[in-house]
């Protein structure tokens, strides 16, 4: 990642891939590929989710051959890239994490996935409750170099999302990715615990949700569902210079 960012696109079940993320990088600062899951236990859930829920996921043979093919269609492309990466184990993830670093993209570690497969898996929203192993994983993502982003979730029982941000920020977080739910205001909470780059995400559309995330203290927002629609993310763009230039 070349400089904080303004615009993200956020991840998406077997649609972000490299095309997707060229097709709207005159738009965007920084996409985010995957979910990639790449250990047995959450390839195994998403094989689960793919055949019973007729649901869109990666599965290559090979996760971190298919994570470095994907960045290296990025290279030329003028938008900085991530991979998103589901793991409820350290050396996959670390070996993703290192193919990143060799490629000056940012890996992501998924604590947000709320998929029934994948939470049962260990991964995912799980890891929300699960600090010190969410922690490890953070940890050795980040041991690689690579710029280690951690995406989690909101209105999660049990769960001190505040608390849970100066957690991960000792563990080595660089980013953390915030899908604030309907509890935008927790995004200003995180910030008060997060020294890192803060990105806020859901319902993103316009140039008011815009403003209320940035108003709340985060760097930047995401772009979920809305990111193939390029007049979603025109607007959302054009929202986002705004408040900086305004700045």
């Amino acid at each position: 990642m070349t400089e904080t960012p303004r615009l993200v696109l956020a991840s998406l079940s077997g649609e972000a891939d490299a095309a997707w993320a060229r097709a709207a990088s005159d738009d965007a600062d920084l996409a985010v590929l995957g979910g990639v899951a790449v250990d047995e236990a959450t390839r195994r859930a998403a094989r689960e989710m793919a055949a019973s829920r007729n649901r869109n996921e990666f599965l290559p043979d090979d996760p971190v051959r298919f994570v470095e093919s994907e960045l290296d269609a990025l290279a030329d492309a003028p938008v900085d890239a991530g991979v998103n990466v589901r793991s409820t184990t350290t050396g996959p993830l670390r070996a993703v994490a290192e193919a990143c670093a060799a490629r000056g993209a940012l890996v992501e570690v998924n604590a947000h996935c709320r998929q029934s497969e994948m939470c049962a898996a260990g991964a995912g929203e799980t890891l929300l409750g699960d600090t010190e192993r969410l922690c490890e994983l953070v940890a050795a993502a980040a041991g690689t170099g690579a710029t280690t982003s951690v995406k989690v979730r909101a209105d999660v029982s049990g769960v001190d999302l505040p608390a849970l941000a100066a957690r991960l920020d000792e563990a080595g977080a660089d980013v953390l990715h915030v899908d604030a739910m309907d509890s935008e205001g927790v995004v200003a909470n995180v910030r008060a615990a997060f020294d890192g780059v803060l990105v806020a995400n859901n319902g993103v559309r316009d140039r008011s949700t815009v403003r209320e995330y940035l108003a709340y203290g985060a760097d930047a927002v995401s772009l979920g569902r809305p990111s193939d629609d390029p007049r979603v993310r025109r607007r959302v763009r054009d929202a986002v210079a705004e408040w900086f230039d305004d700045g």
